[in-house]
């Protein structure tokens, strides 16, 4: 067995991450003005060119704002973050998500797999479903949850691709890492065997052409998570 070689986190990346979670736990409230870098340097015992560079990192992560002349405050990550940001999010307190953040990001699922399937179904071909049809099979054989959350996300991405708009499958892949997340913890709570039965049922209903049962599937199916026997916040 191979095993893969370790390596520790740089300074720059240490500055990052504890000024983060000073933002997101709120000891740095929004609109608050950091220390000076100098001052950040000494306190924290790193290099200026360490706080320089975290700074940058951070405010093009959507959570500082550098005012030229004037200082770095707290951005209001929340209006104006990028998907960095939702990833941060997502890893803060080690991966616990508050119940705003998942439910946020299910409603938004709800949205976007409704219009996916609304214009998928009607021109969606033979073959095209057997691709769909091979995922729903590979999740039946695998027992790993990790393999089944790629393979579901696999699913929906491809059935964003067959929708034929050029966007969707841009923005289902740049919500991967949160989904892939949130199916995982899913799965920990309710077993892989709940993910596979969901894919499948969905499929079936692709497969008959049926796009009100489709659309109440995965409707019911998220909604369960959100506020059904099925939620997955903590």
């Amino acid at each position: 067995m191979e095993f893969t070689k370790l390596s520790a986190p740089s300074l720059k990346d240490l500055f990052i991450h504890e000024v983060e979670n000073l933002i997101l736990s709120g000891k740095l409230p929004i609109g608050d003005k950091l220390p000076p870098e100098r001052d950040l340097s000494k306190s924290m015992q790193v290099s200026r060119a360490v706080v320089n560079a975290g700074i940058t990192e951070l405010a093009r992560k959507g959570f500082l704002t550098i005012r030229p002349r004037i200082g770095t405050f707290v951005a209001d990550y929340r209006r104006n973050g990028t998907m960095e940001t939702l990833i941060s999010i997502m890893n803060y307190n080690g991966g616990i998500l508050r119940e705003a953040e998942i439910r946020s990001i299910l409603e938004l699922r709800i949205a976007l797999d409704t219009l996916v399937v609304e214009l998928c179904i009607p021109k969606i071909s033979d073959s095209e479903i057997a691709i769909l049809k091979e995922y729903v099979i590979q999740m039946e054989e695998t027992d790993s949850p990790i393999i089944a959350s790629e393979l579901a996300f696999k699913f929906q991405h491809e059935l964003a691709f067959l929708s034929g708009n050029t966007l969707m499958p841009l923005i289902f892949y740049s919500f991967k890492v949160p989904i892939l997340t949130l199916w995982e913890r899913f799965c920990r709570l309710y077993g892989l065997e709940a993910l596979r039965v969901n894919t499948a049922q969905l499929y079936g209903f692709i497969e008959q052409r049926d796009t009100k049962k489709a659309i109440e599937c995965l409707t019911s199916t998220i909604n369960d998570t959100i506020q059904g026997e099925k939620q997955i916040y903590y």
